[in-house]
């Protein structure tokens, strides 16, 4: 079992390039089917579940190979039309290889996708949607779900949620619909624009994309492409929330401070100073950071939820208290236990936290219980006496590249054994 081990009370001090976005490249990923060539695409993180989208691909007849931080797949000879049930179950995001397979095949079959336990996460809104465009949808028993069109149809599809999954799929399915479909109450995050020129690029027909009608006019897709994938916003607000617990000075490049305004915003109010480039943030922690305001998660534009657990914890040692309300999962708070033990003084109920800062941390040995969570134990571990071991990595895994490398550039003591 591997263990992180980070000594803390180290400074941070450097700069850093932020990875591609892990919630960009798992749905871009499986949009390459429709492609039917040779993508070539950049900036790819290194992280377990792009590794599980690509053992996807290949399963359904793809080749995929990856140097560094680029990878390419030629999907012109991929015919088959079931996902391994231990492939989806390995990450949540694989649900979108629905939309993506029923567009080039006409039939999809795969079980319900796995993930971190964040709470209920039905796939119904992704269904509902695939059945709008024509498609004819089966939930066994067993966990497995089969999808099935003659002939997707353009169609409104009015989201009850913007759901940026349902969204995805629904985008994936209408590409390949005869006619136009109008998403209604569509997710708007920085991720959904990315697939939205990724598909556009291979002749896709998509106009709206980051707004909350969206509107895909079917068209012939195909051909090779090249892409590269946009920076990870919550890896670096997980970076952000790294130097602020630690204190320091760091510089991110290769990110968009448009997409991180919200959670800067809250960096500036506990007494950051945040200097925003085209490409770039320089950041510099106060000797103590002082409490925010409340902080409510919401769909993009508003703050992020995947953001609000390493938040937590940098908010730990700050002075005053800080209320957490989440309200897009019913299990986020699943950290706080593992932050306890630390000597953090945080009080939770329903979806509310209430953080008051304490002076000092100290060393404990925690366990991660999802990828965020996972996240924000490295931040308290980063400001705490003495030597935290850290285990659970396979989530941290999920959705950051080689995070102890990156924070040993910076300065930090962490290593994996």
């Amino acid at each position: 079992m591997s263990v992180l081990r980070i000594n803390g009370g180290k400074r941070l001090r450097g700069a850093i390039k932020v990875q591609g976005a892990k919630n960009s490249v798992l749905p871009i990923l499986a949009a390459t089917l429709l492609a039917r060539g040779e993508t070539v695409l950049h900036n790819c993180p290194r992280i377990s579940d792009a590794d599980a989208a690509l053992d996807i691909l290949r399963r359904l007849g793809c080749t995929a190979e990856r140097e560094d931080d680029t990878v390419v797949v030629r999907s012109d000879a991929a015919s088959k039309r079931a996902v391994p049930v231990e492939l989806m179950r390995e990450m949540r995001a694989s649900v979108v290889f629905l939309g993506a397979m029923l567009a080039a095949f006409g039939e999809a079959v795969a079980a319900k996708p796995g993930g971190c336990e964040l709470g209920p996460r039905p796939v119904d809104l992704h269904l509902a949607a695939l059945r709008a465009l024509g498609a004819e949808t089966e939930e066994r028993d067993d966990g497995v779900i089969v999808c099935r069109a003659r002939g997707l149809r353009g169609a409104r599809i009015d989201l009850p949620f913007p759901s940026v999954g349902a969204t995805e799929n629904a985008l994936l399915a209408a590409c390949a619909a005869k006619g136009e479909t109008v998403i209604r109450n569509a997710a708007r995050e920085p991720e959904i624009v990315d697939l939205a020129d990724f598909l556009n690029g291979i002749g896709a027909r998509i106009r709206g994309a980051g707004t909350q009608t969206i509107a895909v006019e079917g068209a012939p897709l195909g051909g090779d492409t090249e892409h590269t994938v946009i920076p990870d916003r919550i890896a670096a607000a997980t970076y952000l929330a790294a130097a602020a617990s630690a204190g320091g000075d760091i510089e991110l490049m290769g990110a968009d401070p448009r997409t991180l305004t919200t959670v800067t915003g809250v960096f500036s109010e506990m007494g950051c100073r945040i200097e925003a480039g085209r490409d770039t943030i320089r950041f510099t922690a106060p000797e103590r950071l002082r409490a925010a305001r409340p902080v409510a998660t919401r769909p993009y534009p508003g703050f992020p939820t995947d953001a609000q657990p390493p938040l937590m914890a940098a908010a730990i040692t700050a002075e005053g208290t800080t209320v957490f309300v989440e309200n897009l999962f019913e299990d986020r708070y699943r950290h706080v236990p593992e932050l306890q033990k630390m000597g953090a003084d945080i009080k939770t109920g329903g979806k509310t936290a209430v953080v008051t800062g304490v002076r000092a941390l100290k060393a404990a040995r925690v366990r991660a219980h999802d990828l965020r969570g996972g996240a924000a134990l490295v931040v308290a571990a980063l400001a705490a006496r003495g030597e935290t071991e850290i285990t659970g990595l396979h989530y941290i895994d999920r959705g950051y590249d080689r995070l102890e490398t990156a924070l040993r550039t910076l300065g930090a003591d962490a290593r994996r054994a």
